[in-house]
């Protein structure tokens, strides 16, 4: 029997259909190519489809939770990336080795790597993601811009062929004129990236993005493309499945980003109206069936002032921000991703997806944000996590691990969820208060000033945000927080304290001292009982 739940409106297939329908060519098995949060995420969505999963790991990721909470694990390789978790041969041997049906790359490392998925074929290995030539066409910026051309979706003014000189990229930009975005045509991330306001900067910044493109990508291609004024970074969920059926599940604002990096999404974004709403998502799903698209991706837009969008690129992969898009439309998108991949037909129809409510996240980091946001490991000596109504943490930290400092050093996510955008924010303020991390730098502090400013608040920002903003974000002169650390640092003499008393040493004359730190730090929301 077909069981289905309706939860506002949405059509969520029940993981118990999947389990009692499984034969002997169904997924039973996946390994998961990827380590930290968005392992444990996908994780979780396997254990409740009675699907055993298994973990892959690096000699420096053999304390994460990721590798204790899989069925199985199998460590490959040393620390670095290119050792490890970027060395598809070692996956695909785990998988073999593990007997594993499939395999889920998450985002990052080899989630968009052709030649991976295109490995796993060969193995008889089912890739969870579109098949390898949709990647490649959409992962190549300019074919991808000759992709939406010809599925009549807006895209940006700039060149479709590949640009020979700086010679070639000084006249381009004069005849679409100033200003202008050199790109990598295999780039993200930012790198391979310069805005040009100026002829006379052309040639030298044609000639670093092809030198970062060519570091970073191994391909020093690049295209040009006009200048969007006062843009918004506005991203559509798709769905695809083996079928031919396309829908989207709404749309998510990203427009608070460092150096092209997001640092807060929300969804519904607070710019679009319900008109343009609906023609951005038309042109996202006929965008995703130009390429005869299969599993979840994103059709990212840039939004001008004018609300005029135009294409950006596509993500074949899950992103990062997918939790605010479940939270605001109730589908498991993990869970869609392996039943597309197990050959199901998709059980959502496009009137059936509602965005209820509004959802916010933002990406907690071990970062010193007075430090160029330099990268911040070290061991977290002490964690409180924020609780209460609305509030998702996808995390892999634990008290007494260490972030290493060879991945990014992204600590988890949190995501707030509630019935208006005005009721988010309230809500993602106290969780920001209640959330503390001892023992290294994060970018905590940081996030709430963001949500403290008032063109946040307002939600009539763009991706100008952080740069227009730089001085409220700073900390006030003269302000420390050095109080909040000693107060930490006093609960914990406190404890020890009371742990010698405990064991019958008796109670030394700064006892009392000690304990009015300790009610200071209750005062301050630093130590929780």
């Amino acid at each position: 029997m077909k069981i289905v739940y309706i939860c506002s409106g949405i059509i969520v297939q029940n993981s118990n259909e999947y389990n009692n329908h499984k034969s002997k060519d169904m997924i039973r098995k996946i390994l998961i190519a990827n380590r930290g949060e968005i392992a444990i995420r996908v994780m979780r969505a396997c254990y409740e489809m009675g699907i055993r999963s298994v973990a892959v790991y690096s000699e420096a990721d053999r304390t994460s939770r990721h590798v204790l909470y899989a069925n199985e694990a199998e460590c490959i390789g040393p620390a670095p990336s290119n050792e490890s978790y970027l060395c598809y041969d070692k996956i695909i041997e785990a998988a073999k080795k593990h007997k594993a049906d499939a395999i889920h790359p998450g985002y990052g490392f080899l989630s968009e790597n052709a030649e991976f998925a295109r490995r796993c074929e060969e193995e008889g290995i089912i890739f969870i993601g579109p098949n390898p030539q949709t990647m490649i066409d959409m992962g190549d910026k300019i074919q991808a811009r000759r992709h939406m051309i010809a599925a009549g979706v807006p895209v940006v003014p700039g060149t479709q062929d590949q640009l020979n000189s700086a010679e070639e990229a000084v006249g381009v930009c004069k005849a679409i004129g100033f200003p202008v975005m050199i790109k990598a045509s295999m780039g993200g991330g930012g790198k391979g990236m310069r805005l040009v306001h100026r002829a006379e900067d052309v040639v030298e910044a044609y000639n670093t993005c092809k030198s970062e493109a060519m570091s970073g990508f191994g391909d020093d291609t690049v295209y040009i493309e006009k200048f969007v004024e006062g843009p918004h970074h506005i991203e559509f969920q798709i769905l695809g499945d083996k079928h031919g059926n396309v829908i989207h599940l709404g749309d998510r604002e990203c427009s608070v980003q460092r150096r092209h990096q997001k640092v807060v999404e929300e969804s519904p974004s607070p710019f679009v109206d319900p008109e343009l709403r609906k023609k951005m998502g038309a042109a996202a799903v006929a965008a995703a069936k130009a390429v005869g698209y299969v599993g979840a991706g994103t059709i990212e837009f840039l939004v001008d002032k004018y609300k005029n969008f135009y294409f950006l690129e596509m993500n074949t992969r899950l992103q990062v921000e997918h939790p605010i898009t479940e939270e605001v439309v109730g589908i498991d998108l993990v869970k869609q991703q392996i039943l597309i991949a197990d050959g199901q037909p998709l059980a959502i129809r496009q009137e059936d997806v509602v965005q209820r409510g509004h959802a916010i996240e933002c990406r907690i980091c071990a970062e010193d944000t007075d430090n160029n946001f330099r990268p911040a490991p070290g061991v977290v000596s002490r964690l409180v996590e924020p609780h209460g109504p609305g509030i998702r943490i996808d995390s892999a930290v634990y008290e007494g691990y260490e972030i290493p400092m060879y991945y990014d050093p992204m600590i988890g996510k949190l995501i707030v969820w509630a019935t208006t955008r005005e009721y988010a924010i309230e809500r993602m303020r106290r969780a920001l208060y209640e959330y503390k991390v001892a023992g290294l730098v994060t970018n905590i502090r940081y996030l709430r000033r963001i949500i403290d400013v008032p063109q946040f608040k307002q939600g009539c920002y763009d991706t100008s945000f952080i740069e227009t903003n730089q001085d409220r974000l700073r900390p006030r002169p003269g302000f420390k927080n050095d109080s909040e650390d000693m107060a930490i640092i006093a609960a914990y003499i406190d404890y020890l304290m009371n742990y010698e008393e405990n064991k019958g040493d008796g109670v030394t004359e700064n006892s009392s001292a000690l304990n009015r730190w300790r009610a200071f730090g209750l005062q301050k929301g630093v130590l929780r009982v």
